[in-house]
């Protein structure tokens, strides 16, 4: 398939991001209302952590399910219903009368967006093939970090207007999916074969290097999420007494430094194979988290968050280019999706497991652990590396 010179004007792209744009948004953007929810509704700060586990636990069930179904019967089949349904149900809990109801709304707006973050990276697997694919990949994974970098500072900005205005911002799938349905040029397989034919053919072809590759999305989504997520705040008002607004900034750095490395992977990767890249990301990890609790001035803190950046960069679309690669096109959602799923299992693994290394030996244990665990698994990439040669 023949595609502009320059990639990221491809109208296809371009329809991909504005997917991805919406599977970052349904959290990002909320979290600063928050308090102002929990205030008007007057519920507790424990009850009102629902309004995020209730959006995000769809998918932890229904992502893999709804990668057979893009498999089997085309992805826009998928796309189209779970874009409508998150832009709808996601404007629809700006009209909740209740606590019960914003719930109850936000369970089905998680329904919506449990398949976006697949399918997006699907679509593009199908699309674009070799060092274009791999372009591609960095241009989506530069969105998506430019996504979760501004949203809160947007969503913050209405929650200023009140409470509901935040949640109006999920109306725009509505638009994103008529736009997928007119313009979006994509390959759409459509598996013939037997539901146990199809399930036996997907696990036949997930072959140790693919198994790897879910190894290494557990281990990122505990690092970013255990280390960094949850105790990078922590330590910067424990240590240097930051208001949340500082605290805000220099988390924000890491979001904008994986956006422009991202953008870059395709020139970076030049002469060099993306398990390289792997690697040199959790190099990137294991130096950042070993610096973070040893960094004397908070404004220092910006070196070994532009590092993590630089490594995220690097990673994350490499590793869903690499999938892509593996995956035969019939096959290909369920792949994407399995790989979403253990994501998910990441971001729950990760900060209870930091959780309880923070109780048994403090604050700053969780970042050397962190770094451990991506010392071991450069290692484990190295060794296969070599054992390819």
């Amino acid at each position: 398939m023949q595609h502009s010179t320059r990639l990221y004007l491809d109208t296809n792209l371009q329809i991909i991001f504005a997917i991805t744009l919406m599977a970052v948004l349904g959290v990002s953007s909320i979290t600063p209302a928050l308090p102002r929810i929990a205030k008007a509704l007057a519920v507790s700060y424990g009850e009102i952590a629902l309004l995020i586990t209730c959006f995000t636990l769809p998918g932890v069930v229904l992502t893999p399910v709804l990668g057979v179904l893009a498999d089997r019967y085309g992805r826009k089949t998928v796309l189209m219903p779970s874009l409508l349904l998150f832009g709808i149900a996601g404007g629809m809990c700006a009209l909740s009368q209740s606590f019960a109801q914003l719930v109850a709304l936000r369970l089905m707006q998680g329904v919506g967006a449990a398949a976006l973050g697949s399918l997006n990276v699907t679509i593009i697997g199908d699309l674009y093939e070799g060092r274009e694919r791999l372009k591609a990949m960095g241009y989506n994974a530069s969105v998506l970090s430019m996504g979760t970098g501004s949203y809160p500072a947007i969503g913050g900005l209405l929650a200023m207007f009140g409470w509901r205005y935040p949640f109006m911002l999920s109306l725009i799938g509505v638009p994103v999916g008529i736009a997928a349905m007119l313009w979006l040029k994509s390959p759409e397989p459509r598996s013939t074969e037997a539901l146990g034919d199809y399930l036996r053919g997907v696990r036949e072809s997930m072959s140790a290097e693919v198994l790897g590759l879910f190894v290494v999305s557990v281990a990122t989504f505990i690092i970013l999420y255990g280390a960094y997520l949850t105790f990078f705040p922590m330590l910067l008002a424990h240590t240097f007494h930051l208001t949340p607004m500082m605290i805000g900034a220099l988390m924000s750095s890491m979001s904008f430094t994986t956006a422009l490395t991202s953008s870059q992977v395709g020139r970076l990767a030049s002469g060099r194979s993306q398990r390289a890249l792997v690697l040199i990301a959790f190099l990137l990890y294991a130096l950042s988290l070993t610096l973070i609790p040893l960094v004397p001035s908070p404004w220092l803190m910006l070196i070994p968050t532009l590092l993590l950046g630089v490594g995220q960069g690097l990673n994350i679309p490499s590793v869903q280019t690499l999938l892509a690669e593996l995956a035969p096109i019939e096959y290909r959602a369920a792949f994407m999706s399995v790989n979403g799923m253990v994501l998910r299992l990441g971001q729950t693994l990760g900060p209870v497991l930091t959780g309880m290394v923070a109780a048994a030996w403090g604050i700053r244990a969780p970042f050397y652990a962190c770094s451990l665990l991506a010392l071991g698994m450069a290692l484990l990439i190295a060794m296969v590396m070599n054992g390819r040669a």
